[in-house]
């Protein structure tokens, strides 16, 4: 199977939107572009539908999935009650780069959700993805588009050798406008705790709320036999085959210095710096992944970069921590699961 490729980034093209949402509805699978990352997207009511993303993206089952809608309305059909904070949380991140985890009816299969009793649901802002699940007239199931374990698609050329042959669509909207996947909250006795960090920001939450708390699995290990309700919790997530490793200090000289030293014992070695920083190390290849003062260009960056890694045939990727302020916890968040733990702040 070839997937059949639509490029709606300089084309936007009404009239394909039938056509991609009766392919949803008759069970194919469609890589689709988000605001985040691009997903692949399947009927999220259908199981037979469902496991045909597992075994795409060689995802384990017990890795749940994000329910994604095109509109409030759809809400009552695959949740229950919804609390009052559930309801200021939607009302303010609804659409975008947000994902509320939520107690399901039975109409969501089992499939979806890992067996939880809970269903992580989005809205995405992006026009196409939006188009999409209204012409399917279902919920679409959607990881990132991605083989499981390696860093999630932000642009089409990331994405069409690794699932082109695993898919039946694929669609080009570009870029993706932020890079990193949703935030994912599930309030807790009235208090929204995020289970991982995104573009929504716990700034951003604590404003519309007034509190917030963080999941300590955010940056530390998930023990493998306890079950998770936030999808990418668990496994291996965004990591090159290539070995990395981050270094994070507050003082920038003492930032360049270590990973100069750790260049020193590693000369076949890349580094993944901020631009400020490209000219100041002495490792054989030095990636730009955006300016430390401009997070969103980090955020959108940063998993191109992680995906140029592996060509360039080297021993080890050293990458330049960031602040954990604001969109910072997301970034460091996805960079600590891809360097697997393998940290040093200095």
């Amino acid at each position: 199977m070839k997937a059949k490729y639509i490029n709606l980034s300089t084309n936007f093209d009404d009239s394909i939107f039938d056509e991609l949402g009766l392919a949803i509805r008759n069970g194919k699978l469609v890589v689709f572009p988000t605001e985040t990352v691009y997903g692949i997207g399947a009927n999220g009511l259908d199981e037979t539908s469902v496991k045909k993303i597992y075994e795409a993206k060689g995802r384990s089952s017990d890795n749940p999935l994000i329910l994604h809608i095109s509109n409030t309305n759809t809400l009552s059909e695959i949740t229950k009650s919804i609390s009052c904070v559930e309801k200021k949380l939607i009302n303010a991140f609804f659409p975008g780069p947000f994902t509320l985890i939520l107690e399901r009816t039975p109409t969501v299969p089992n499939v979806v959700t890992s067996n939880l009793e809970t269903v992580a649901v989005r809205m995405p802002s992006n026009e196409i993805a939006r188009k999409i699940i209204e012409h399917a007239k279902v919920p679409i199931a959607a990881p990132s588009a991605n083989i499981s374990g390696k860093p999630s698609g932000t642009e089409v050329c990331d994405i069409i050798d690794e699932l082109g042959d695993k898919v039946d669509y694929i669609v080009d909207g570009g870029k993706c406008d932020i890079g990193i996947e949703s935030t994912v909250v599930r309030v807790v006795d009235d208090i929204p705790t995020i289970l991982r960090p995104g573009k929504i920001t716990k700034e951003d939450i604590l404003n519309v709320v007034g509190k917030v708390k963080v999941d300590r699995h955010i940056f530390e290990k998930c023990d493998f036999n306890e079950a998770v309700l936030s999808p990418g919790m668990k496994y291996r997530h965004y990591a090159p085959n290539t070995k990395c490793i981050m270094v994070y200090s507050s003082e920038n000289n003492k930032l360049v210095q270590k990973i100069n030293d750790i260049v020193k014992d590693n000369f076949n070695s890349l580094v993944i710096s901020t631009t400020e920083n490209i000219s100041k190390y002495n490792a054989k290849y030095v990636l730009d992944v955006g300016s430390k003062n401009n997070l969103n260009e980090i955020s959108k960056n940063i998993f191109s970069t992680l995906r140029k890694v592996d060509s360039y045939n080297v021993d080890l990727v050293i990458i330049e921590g960031v602040t954990r302020e604001g969109l910072g916890l997301a970034i460091m968040n996805r960079l600590i699961r891809a360097c697997e733990y393998n940290y040093i702040e200095c």
